[in-house]
């Protein structure tokens, strides 16, 4: 069968790494979104996010010719004969569960305009069972009816690695209801399935539940590691060595085994919160309980490490100039949504401190969603006279940071590091107070 030609609709974070890729490797696509000023920048060569190597391959896509942009979906239903669906589920205000409004805005707007035989597949994290509610509403809505089928393909992005992710994944996932769709999604994944990529066929409810099970064992995880953390500042034991004593253990392994100040951004705090909704609808609430522990050691962590900087300040911030080393919710990343680090930061003010923060990369974001913080030029910058440093994110370059150098610059060598990312022995040979969740 021919190669199929593809749509993205929304071009947020996986939409635009979703369409620059799959054009990079060789298919006609047609990027599609509500927001002009997005399209416009994208269609003029630049990405409205960082992304390590994205910029590279939005320029070679664009000069391939392979890959356009549009706000018109009469136009992307004419052109395309597979329509990803890659536009955000975030966290209904009020409520644990995810906000459907623009993948059901976006199918129906889509829907409205196929007139003959095409696959819409779903790349967004749903609640399990929105493949089998949205069937029901293209087949109503488009012209082709019982022509048009429904499939999903949940994502797996780690940002900092999304281009790697989308051309080299370790795992495809294809949620379909026949042999068909499953034809149309093997031809529109061709050139990442001849690398030898592990494909997992599915019925859709599976696929739906294989992104949201995945984020919450990660989840689970990273909670784990940072709950021994809690018992380990009650015994006076170290949470680090703990995880590396764990981690030559196979059945349990060290990735992810990282103590600190947790998780954030825009995936896994509202998926693990989404899922434990949606059990509840289903009358499994029960079996998904754990989720909701999980989430409080989480939230935990951020108050621990305000604690610490306000032992390490003399038992009161007010007044006091604290350096904030990050703003990201990680490293490689511009992505400030649910953000541990502004989180700390944004409390400690509230407290009364003065808080300067700096990052590499996320910088212009937590300026408009944070004013009241103010912002240094560099981490030496942010450092200039502060009573306490705390490191937010684990950027390579603070990791990296010359401890004398900042002892030069403080007013007190006091530093907490939120994610075990420093080497204790030197920072305290320079002659710093050196703190760390779970560390004595």
């Amino acid at each position: 069968m021919n190669t199929p030609r593809l749509t993205v609709i929304g071009t947020g974070y996986l939409g635009a790494t979703h369409a620059i890729c799959m054009a990079v490797l060789g298919f006609e696509v047609l990027g599609v979104d509500v927001d002009q000023a997005k399209i416009d920048r994208l269609a003029s060569g630049e990405v409205p996010f960082f992304e390590p190597g994205l910029p590279e391959l939005l320029a070679k896509a664009l000069e391939s010719g392979r890959l356009r942009f549009t706000t018109s979906f009469e136009e992307a239903a004419a052109f395309g004969d597979v329509h990803f669906i890659c536009v955000g589920t975030p966290q209904k205000q009020g409520s644990h569960a995810a906000d459907m409004t623009y993948v059901d805005a976006s199918v129906a707007a889509l829907a409205k305009h196929l007139t003959r035989k095409a696959l819409v597949v779903g790349k967004s994290t749903v609640p399990v069972g929105t493949a089998a509610r949205l069937t029901a509403m293209v087949k109503e809505l488009a012209p082709a009816g019982d022509e048009i089928e429904l499939a999903w393909n949940p994502e797996f992005l780690r940002e900092g690695f999304a281009v790697e992710d989308t051309m080299r994944p370790d795992r495809l996932v294809f949620g379909v209801a026949s042999a068909w769709a499953e034809e149309r999604l093997r031809a529109a994944f061709e050139p990442v399935l001849a690398q030898d990529v592990p494909v997992k066929v599915t019925d859709l409810a599976t696929a739906e539940l294989v992104k949201v099970a995945a984020n919450s064992f990660l989840a689970t995880k990273i909670s784990y590691i940072n709950a021994m953390a809690e018992v380990c500042e009650a015994t006076g034991a170290d949470v680090s060595d703990l995880a590396e004593a764990l981690a030559f253990d196979t059945r349990i392994g060290g990735r992810f085994l990282r103590p600190g100040l947790g998780f954030g951004g825009g995936c896994l705090p509202k998926d693990i919160r989404a899922f434990m909704a949606r059990a509840e609808e289903l009358g499994v609430g029960q079996a998904v309980g754990f989720l909701r522990e999980i989430d409080g050691i989480n939230q935990r962590r951020r108050a621990r490490t305000v604690d610490l900087v306000t032992e390490l300040a003399g038992g009161d911030v007010r007044g006091k100039k604290i350096a904030a080393l990050g703003a990201a919710f990680k490293p490689n990343s511009d992505d400030i949504r649910d953000a541990p680090a502004l989180d700390v930061a944004s409390t400690l003010h509230r407290l009364g401190a003065e808080v300067t923060v700096f990052d590499p990369a996320a910088m212009e974001n937590a300026k408009r969603v944070h004013p009241e913080l103010t912002y240094g030029e560099n981490a030496l910058d942010a450092a200039a006279g502060a009573d306490v440093v705390v490191l937010l994110t684990e950027w390579t370059e603070f990791r990296e940071i010359d401890p004398a150098a900042m002892a030069a610059v403080v007013g007190t060598a006091a530093i907490v590091d939120g994610r075990h990312a420093l080497e204790p022995a030197e920072w305290r040979a320079a002659g710093w107070e050196y703190r760390a969740l779970g560390r004595p």
